[in-house]
């Protein structure tokens, strides 16, 4: 698993400080609301994330076809015949 070296040094007792910090400014009421708001927030991410991984797999399929396409020989044209 991959950690990001600023996330490294977040430990339970900071993480529980930002918590506090978080109550005291938005109120204990409204922590539950932006949590749930931030976890939909990570899940439309996610699916934007998947939908453009789609299109790029099937652009470079596409790209991938064309190439092949372009290379082989059953191009419509015959081949020059070789001077003697």
């Amino acid at each position: 698993m991959y950690l990001h070296p600023i996330l490294a040094f977040i430990d339970m007792p900071i993480l529980l400080g930002i918590v506090a910090l978080g109550a005291l400014l938005f109120g204990a009421d409204k922590l539950p609301k932006l949590a749930r708001s931030a976890g939909q927030a990570k899940k439309e991410f996610m699916l934007g994330q998947m939908e453009a991984d789609e299109i790029a797999a099937k652009a470079r399929e596409e790209a991938r076809a064309k190439s092949e396409a372009a290379a082989s020989p059953e191009s419509g044209t015959p081949p020059a015949e070789p001077k003697p």
